[in-house]
């Protein structure tokens, strides 16, 4: 990542929780995938990713690393994984790259959990720094609106965001903050921003591949721009299936022995 920065390349970061996508991530061009804890939403139908555990991340993230050959994966550290200790912080990282397969992990952070991003890194982990938008701790910032607006907040942001370099961090992810903050910081750090609902100047880009995909029903969120109508496509195929099925018109001579 560093090095596209330098070249000034932008470059994108999507999801996967699963061999498949995983395989075409990488055969579309997706240079690094994240097991985000995502999963929770996306895959398991939780209402947001709280109730993701360890063993949910490792069990995903044996299974995208198995559909992938050169793409970087990426681990998101659940909710509780990190919080506790130290210790614990280094413990579950470490499953996480040893058990599932990952090359590096993600973590949502707030001031007072500097030293543990540090620890994590000082044990030989590469982190990525998640700030702005934190949905771990949805309840406390009182919902999923834009952070940043107010001059205070700003500040804190890009004191937290220096921070995290000077820990070590490899990246720092902004979650729906203002762009003119994004790119002020951008420009600022020496280590590559990822923006989601942060604007165009970041370094690279990271969304759900399902929400790239229209893979769900519904509006998209505002930094959503959906490329494709998957479940509408995928809709209007089974009713076809379904239709042939109780027509006799499947299996034909030709799917039969």
């Amino acid at each position: 990542m560093i090095d596209k920065k330098r070249a000034n390349e932008k470059f994108v970061i999507l999801t996967a929780y699963d061999c498949l996508t995983a395989q075409l991530l990488e055969k579309s061009g997706v240079e690094y995938i994240l097991v985000g804890d995502s999963l929770g939403n996306m895959f398991a139908g939780y209402d947001n990713t709280l109730p993701v555990t360890v063993e949910q991340m490792i069990y995903h993230g044996k299974a995208v690393c198995a559909g992938t050959e050169e793409a970087l994966v990426i681990m998101d550290m659940p909710y509780m994984s990190y919080q506790v200790s130290n210790e614990d912080a280094i413990l579950n990282a470490g499953r996480l790259i040893k058990e599932a397969g990952g090359k590096a992990v993600k973590i949502e952070v707030n001031p007072n959990q500097i030293d543990r991003v540090k620890a994590v890194v000082d044990s030989g982990i590469e982190v990525i720094g998640h700030i702005g938008l934190t949905p771990q701790t949805v309840y406390q910032l009182g919902g999923y609106g834009l952070q940043g607006k107010d001059q205070e907040v700003s500040d804190k942001l890009s004191q937290l965001a220096l921070a995290l370099e000077k820990a070590g961090c490899f990246s720092v992810l902004f979650e729906k903050i203002p762009s003119a903050l994004a790119a002020k910081l951008t420009s600022e750090l020496t280590i590559p921003t990822l923006g989601i609902g942060a604007g165009v100047d970041c370094d690279g880009q990271i969304l759900v591949t399902q929400d790239v995909l229209g893979a769900t029903e519904g509006k998209p969120l505002k930094f959503v721009k959906q490329y494709a109508s998957v479940f509408d496509a995928s809709k209007k195929a089974l009713e076809y299936f379904i239709e042939d099925v109780k027509t006799s018109q499947f299996p034909g001579e030709a799917h039969s022995f």
